[in-house]
């Protein structure tokens, strides 16, 4: 099974349509199978006392102004709905209350996402899971009880999911990137496990991929120093398109795991074993 390439736009589009379109164009270009959104409904994620403290942003001085330019509603979507097929690149995101998950249910959506901030959201769980889409749920943050229990529910719906390792720092330090729980996760529940990477630069995502990962998930950006909190932690055009060929590269070169003598070995061995 090939390795299943998510190009996280998150909230890098800084709410530009524009941007938005040059990152797909990005993703698609570099061979990505999906970019993905984050949709929020501020008055159920934010207190109205949050969302009025000072912050200054490109579009004010308030944490409420810069979340309000930062959220997509329906007449965005569906234009990047109408992109994404015209790319030929599928997209989904990741909901972050129910009223989020209800107001994607508009598109005809392939798959979902639980992201690791949500993953005790016992509500938002069952609610994607009733769905029975594919879910890919991000682990950063989480000790194994609350694992078990996202687990549990998507087991329970039968709704089929993989698990994706994450760190959730911004950026991630190469030392606590961790990658061996990709496989303690894979032999503590038997299921396919991704890996969500938040780290600076491509060599951490390409041993990811070389233990065998299902899905691989980045945040990709126009340029790193570009406003916002995931910018720094995220992959430019040209690095993402390296990311998406070695990915590409280090699965071929993986093989099947079965010990044979190669038809271009064989020719080399006829010379060298006379």
């Amino acid at each position: 099974m090939s390795i299943f390439i998510i190009a996280e736009i998150g909230i890098n589009h800084n709410g530009d349509l524009d941007i938005t379109k040059k990152l797909i164009d990005t993703a698609a270009l570099a061979g990505a199978d999906a970019v993905k959104f984050q949709k929020r409904t501020l008055s159920s994620v934010y207190t109205d006392a949050e969302l009025d403290k000072p912050r200054e942003s490109p579009w004010g001085t308030t944490n409420r102004e810069l979340k309000e330019r930062l959220e997509f509603g329906y007449d965005e979507y569906k234009k990047i709905d109408e992109y994404c097929k015209e790319k030929k690149i599928g997209w989904f995101a990741s909901a972050w209350d129910l009223e989020s998950q209800k107001f994607l249910r508009q598109f005809d959506l392939k798959y979902n996402k639980v992201a690791s901030a949500m993953l005790t959201n016992t509500d938002l769980l069952n609610l994607i899971a009733d769905e029975g889409r594919y879910t890919f749920i991000s682990t950063g943050m989480s000790d194994f009880d609350e694992i078990d229990a996202a687990v549990e529910v998507f087991k329970k719906k039968n709704c089929p999911f993989e698990l994706m390792h994450c760190t959730s720092t911004y950026p991630t330090k190469d030392e606590e990137a961790n990658l061996k729980v990709i496989q303690t996760l894979k032999d503590r529940y038997k299921c396919n496990v991704g890996y969500s990477g938040h780290e600076i630069g491509l060599a951490v995502s390409y041993g990811a991929a070389a233990l065998g990962i299902t899905s691989i998930e980045r945040h990709i950006t126009l340029n790193r120093v570009m406003f916002g909190t995931d910018q720094a932690a995220s992959v430019e055009p040209m690095g993402f398109m390296q990311l998406c060929g070695a990915v590409r590269k280090i699965e071929k070169a993986l093989g099947d795991g079965v010990k044979r003598i190669t038809d271009d070995e064989l020719k080399i061995r006829e010379k060298l074993r006379k």
